[in-house]
Parts: structure tokens; sequence; C-alpha cells
């Protein structure tokens, strides 16, 4: 429950940049976007009478208890304060900004409405919360298939774009794939954000004093894979490290003020899970014998 609670700031938070990026710059350009309002357009276009505000409270409140279902209690009571705070932001905002208008380029309201969008659902994302609707569905293909929420997000919001495609101009339609393409990337972007890492390969004839080095100096562990130099045919151990990207510069300092001559192999990874990173860092006496 305290989880929860503070969990609670970001996700308003969240659902505020969302409908800041909507009133600034989706609603005043008339750009198409997916979503539960992308579905609702649709919809209205089949049957005129039929409210956008109905249909978005019933698909809402639909997902919402599928979340409940499958995703558990404590994300549903995230996705509830997301359900409630989001028509309520949007509709102060829209009171008081009324009839401003911040630019009338189309191509600077969809790149920044999608930076706005895709920042508020990947930082609602991470705390393992939803703003409802159609987040939901690539959360729980997220969870039981791999699928990542991203490329989920994007086929949907596709697939709900082309459906506006029949009554809405050509030129809009663009500008919807550009919206969407745009919140895509920030949200994979964000959703990486903090998660990177930096593996280090180190060979040198010195890696003994390297490997002592990392240990005690920068206090990350590593591996020693034992090979032999293609040229040569020495005996030789290779170390491969996993650091921040802070640590870096220090570490590859510590590595050329041993060894000028090491060869080192730099590549980045998306993610780390266990001791020292996900975990909690552990201090092991040294092995004896």
């Amino acid at each position: 429950m305290k989880a929860i609670v503070k969990s609670l700031p970001v996700v308003i938070f969240g659902n505020f940049l969302m409908q800041l990026g909507i009133v600034l710059f989706i609603l005043p350009s008339g750009l198409i976007t997916g979503g539960t309002t992308g579905i609702a357009l649709i919809l209205r276009h089949i049957w005129p009478n039929m409210p956008i505000s109905a249909v978005v409270a019933v698909f809402n409140a639909a997902m919402f208890l599928l979340g409940w279902a499958c995703l558990g209690k404590a994300f549903a009571m995230t996705t509830l304060v997301s359900t409630i705070a989001s028509p309520a932001i949007l509709a102060g905002l829209q009171a008081i900004v009324g009839d401003f208008v911040l630019t009338d380029d189309l191509l600077l309201c969809t790149l920044f409405g999608g930076v706005c969008i895709g920042a508020a659902i990947a930082m609602i994302i991470k705390l393992g919360a939803s703003t409802g609707g159609m987040d939901i569905p690539p959360l729980l293909l997220q969870k039981f298939m791999g699928i990542p929420v991203s490329k989920s997000l994007y086929f949907f919001d596709i697939t709900i774009l082309l459906g506006q495609a029949i009554f809405t101009e050509r030129q809009l339609i663009l500008y919807g794939i550009l919206l969407i393409l745009t919140y895509t990337v920030m949200i994979d972007k964000m959703m990486a954000l903090g998660d990177q890492k930096l593996q280090l390969e180190i060979v040198s004839e010195k890696s003994d004093e390297i490997r002592q080095a990392i240990l005690t100096d920068v206090d990350r562990g590593v591996t020693l894979l034992h090979g032999k130099t293609g040229y040569y045919q020495h005996e030789i151990d290779m170390i491969i490290c996993i650091v921040s990207p802070r640590e870096r510069h220090r570490t590859e300092q510590l590595i050329r003020r041993i060894d000028p001559h090491a060869f080192v192999v730099l590549c980045q990874v998306s993610r780390v899970s266990g001791r020292g990173f996900t975990e909690r860092k552990q201090h092991l006496p040294p092995r004896q014998g």
C-alpha cells in the first residue's frame, strides 16, 4: 500500500503531462491519434449520435476490470487514479487554456504532442501503473507473451489510425502516423532511461591487476574467461565487467593506467538484472584456498 501511495504523485503528474500535450498541441491542430479517443471517433462516424465521452467511459471501465483481473489489485488502484484524474485534469486545462494557441505549425504540434504523450505513458508504465484504456492490452501482451509495450502500442494505434483514414484528410493521416511514431520512440527511450549499462571486455597481460583494481576502486564485480590470443597463441584471461555510464570514464582510466596497451571492447547493454543492479549489492568475504 505504501508503494502505491508513493507512486500517486508520479501517476498524477504523468496524466497532467499527457493532457497538457493534448490541450496545447493535439486538440488545437485537429490531429488524429490512436488510443481510446481514436476508437470513439471511429464509432461516432458509424453512429453519429453516440457521445465520445460515453464510448471512452465504457471502454476504460472494461479495460480497468480486465487489468484488475490479470495484472493485480495494485495495478488496478493506480489505474483507477488515472481514470479519475485524466478527465478532471483535461477539463481543468481546457478551462485555463481556453482559446489560446501556442503554435499553428502542424509539425511542431505533432512532435511536441508526441513527446508529451510518450513521456507521460512511459513514466506511468515504469511504475507498474497505467493511464487506462488502450495502455492495458499492451501491458497484458508484455506480461503473457513478452512483447514490448511500445511495439504492441504502435500496432494498436496504427490500426486505430487506419480506421479513421476513411473519413480523414490525407495530410492529417500522415501527421497522425508521425505522431504515433514520435510517442512510440519516446516510450522506448524513457523505458530504457536509467536501465542502460555498459559492458567492458578487457584483454590484457595484466588481467589480474586490472581485476583487483576494478573490484576495489570501482566496486564492481568481474568475470574471467580463460582464452588464447589468436596470433601468438598465448594463454590469457579476458575480463568482463558491467558498469554504469557514470563509471565508464573512471574504469577506462584505471585500465589504461595499469596497461596502456590493453585491448578494450565496450558494448551498450539495455538492461542488467542481479546483485549490484536490480538487487542489493553484497560484499562477500574473499574465498579461502
